[in-house]
């Protein structure tokens, strides 16, 4: 079958719009495993104060609203997403920590409303490769930005070094649940090469690109933890699984649970590991 992107993308908004309110519960534990990544984000494009940043596909602008404080008390935060239900927690999140200087606005990566060059800032945590094209973001977000502007992005790496996907997923494929990604369409890890990623920054019109790779580890309390967690941040997970009969998906749950034994600690709590891209360049 050959990739049709106006279907993707329809898709793709109804997933994050039906997708918010588990995101929203797990926000805390999302904080927690992306704050590196945020961090090697920001160092990478130094706001400054008085600057205008943009965070694109920013889920609940967890990046967006660590930079607002950077760029505080003159500069401020545009934190964007395709699905109004994910920055409805946003502005929650914002209104939790008594923040003034961030805007909220739905847009679509693939053509950012607003003019050429009205940003000092792009930042983009784990959303282009999720994008129908992601080629077209990036000369996007090459188009909004100032002269000597940065951006800055994290992708996944490679369904291999990161366990949290592999074994869901190798799980319902096994069961006849789930079918391996179609190659080129978009998904978690579709951008995990790195020179790849390196060249469409490239094309795209950036220069100083840098990519690197970063270990992160998810952390969670026990197995059951992680599987409420798995349901409520992967709808493909939620949705082969919950379709199932009562009985079935106690089978997953179980066999789930042992493909996870390695990352068990005595305690019972897990500590499984995952690798991101991370990536910064120039306009």
């Amino acid at each position: 079958m050959s990739f049709d992107p106006n279907a993707h993308r329809e898709a793709s908004l109804r997933n994050w719009e039906e997708a918010a309110s588990g995101w929203t519960r797990r926000q805390e534990m999302l904080r927690e495993l992306g704050a590196p990544v945020s961090h090697w984000m920001l160092d990478a494009v130094s706001p400054q104060p008085g600057q205008r940043v943009l965070e694109l596909a920013a889920g609940l602008g967890e990046t967006g609203m660590l930079a607002a404080e950077l760029v505080a008390p003159m500069g401020g935060v545009i934190i964007s997403d395709q699905a109004e239900a994910m920055l409805e927690g946003a502005r929650a999140r914002a209104a939790a920590l008594g923040l003034s200087n961030v805007e909220f606005q739905v847009l679509n990566a693939e053509w950012i409303d607003l003019p050429v060059a009205s940003v000092d800032a792009v930042l983009c945590r784990w959303g282009y490769m999720l994008m129908a094209d992601p080629a077209t973001a990036l000369r996007e977000t090459r188009r909004v930005l100032r002269p000597g502007g940065g951006a800055a992005l994290a992708v996944w790496d490679s369904i291999e070094h990161n366990p949290w996907a592999l074994l869901p997923a190798t799980e319902l494929r096994e069961r006849g649940l789930g079918a391996a990604p179609q190659p080129g369409a978009p998904g978690p890890f579709a951008l995990a090469d790195r020179q790849e990623l390196a060249e469409m920054l490239e094309r795209s019109g950036f220069s100083e690109v840098r990519v690197e790779d970063r270990e992160l580890v998810r952390s969670h309390a026990s197995f059951e933890e992680l599987w409420d967690s798995t349901l409520d941040l992967s709808r493909v997970f939620h949705d082969a699984v919950l379709d199932r009969p009562a009985a079935e998906i106690e089978d997953i749950k179980s066999s789930l649970a042992e493909r996870f034994v390695a990352y068990t600690m005595s305690d019972g709590t897990l500590q499984i590991p995952g690798r991101t891209l991370l990536a910064s360049a120039s306009a």
